[in-house]
């Protein structure tokens, strides 16, 4: 197992030697061997554990072994703690989806704030084959049939060429102790039914049916790539961009076959569905003016082309933060967090991440367009300074301009966002708490 590990890893170079690695470690069989081969192959790593308090003293239990398992081998540790159900309801998503959410979004601060070149994830090969069963049941593209990746921007899976088996058997040759979630063994969630049920009764169909399920899905990976390419290459015949105006164009597109499935591509990252898409299929031939909305974008159907244009925001709307959030969608993508200052706090020095005492904020914070006659005191500076003239000094655009978004706490700015923040909610030596808010 300790080779095979090894050779994962270089072979589809996750990491090196060299690099410090966040581990996310629950407690539970697969994050334990992942803890044990880290260790056992000498690189440098911490340990994350996140306590959703989704099973009372059950969860508290495994806190307390992670965190003892990283004392004996001298491990740094990081631990949080999430009301998780009540964020759940407060964001309309399932707890499932909100564990997920929390759990890598707080990984990725202490990976940043911390220093660490990776954070490493669990998986297994039995993951893979759950998540296309899911995917599948769900209806997916063939990117949806191509499982986890193993490597994702920071994220690494080093476990992915390894079956639920062999872990459990490379545990007990070692006598490695681990933690059961009995959550794991209720049927109430997909993904158990699926591990407990399906799988076991498509077994009885092909006891081969595990290993057959990976070389499946490694084909689909290696399939995915030469559709993505085919995509990329009709996307540049058929687009073009004209004043930061997308347009299609319909002559172009009629060429392609099946035309359904290209222009789904083409238009998926703006929010477009399946059934938008066939609709827009059908009216290649009608009279112009035909329009197709997203929450984001919208397209008009033109005499040549299909024309896409982001939809602006209201003059004057203004959106809100309130106290516990911890992310905003619209009208900018924002991750929120709160943090106490501490020995290892350091400030983040980047135009995306704003960082200001919780002391001086009041809620909700507001966020709005800028407007003629707005002044700030921008972070560095002791008087006060005219958001137009900070606009002239940046040299920006009119369409930046127009597109930039201020955070205002009562009726002073805080943050222009991803520019500049305000001098008087910085963080200093007598700051306690710091609200943190990037930009996603």
């Amino acid at each position: 197992m300790l080779d095979r590990f090894q050779s994962y890893i270089q072979k589809n170079n996750l990491c090196l030697k060299t690099d410090k690695i966040l581990l996310g470690v629950s407690g539970g069989i697969d994050s334990i061997i992942m803890f044990h081969l880290f260790r056992l192959s000498g690189y440098h790593f911490a340990v994350a554990h996140c306590n959703f308090r989704l099973r009372e003293q059950e969860s508290d239990e495994d806190e307390e072994f992670v965190e003892n398992l990283a004392e004996n081998f001298n491990i740094p540790f990081f631990n949080t703690r999430f009301n998780t159900k009540a964020i759940a309801t407060d964001e309309g998503i399932s707890i499932q989806m909100a564990a997920r959410d929390l759990r890598y979004e707080w990984f990725e601060e202490i990976r940043k704030s911390k220093g660490y070149e990776y954070i490493a994830i669990a998986h297994n090969s039995d993951d893979q084959i759950e998540t296309f069963i899911i995917n599948l049941t769900r209806g997916t593209g063939i990117k949806g049939l191509t499982g986890i990746k193993n490597k994702s921007g920071k994220i690494i899976r080093p476990l992915l060429f390894a079956s639920r088996k062999e872990i459990l058997d490379f545990a007990l040759q070692n006598s490695f102790l681990y933690r059961e979630d009995s959550s794991n063994s209720s049927k109430k969630y997909a993904r158990n039914l699926i591990r407990h049920d399906v799988i076991s009764l498509l077994e009885k169909i092909n006891p081969a049916f595990r290993q057959i399920m990976v070389e499946n899905i490694k084909r689909l990976k290696e399939t995915e790539q030469i559709f993505t390419q085919a995509i990329l290459e009709k996307y540049k015949i058929v687009v073009s961009n004209l004043n930061n105006t997308i347009l299609l164009s319909i002559e172009e597109l009629k060429k392609l076959d099946p035309v359904e499935t290209y222009l789904h591509e083409f238009l998926k990252p703006f929010g477009f569905s399946n059934t938008q898409v066939n609709d827009i299929v059908s009216v290649f031939d009608s009279e112009p003016g035909k329009q197709f909305i997203t929450s984001t974008h919208r397209l008009i159907k033109d005499r040549e082309n299909l024309i896409l244009e982001e939809i602006s925001v209201q003059p004057g709307k203004v959106f809100y933060i309130n106290e516990n959030d911890i992310k905003l969608e619209h009208p900018v993508a924002l991750c929120i967090e709160r943090i106490e200052i501490d020995d290892y706090f350091t400030i983040e020095k980047n135009a995306v991440t704003g960082q200001f005492d919780l002391d001086k904020i009041s809620f909700p914070l507001t966020i709005r367009k800028w407007q003629k006659g707005d002044y700030f005191m921008p972070l560095g500076m002791k008087n006060l300074k005219k958001v137009s003239d900070f606009f002239i000094d940046q040299k920006l655009s009119l369409s930046e301009k127009e597109n930039a978004w201020i955070l205002e706490s009562g009726n002073k700015i805080v943050w222009i966002i991803g520019l500049r923040p305000d001098e008087r909610f910085k963080v200093t030596s007598d700051t306690k708490s710091i609200l943190k808010i990037h930009l996603r």
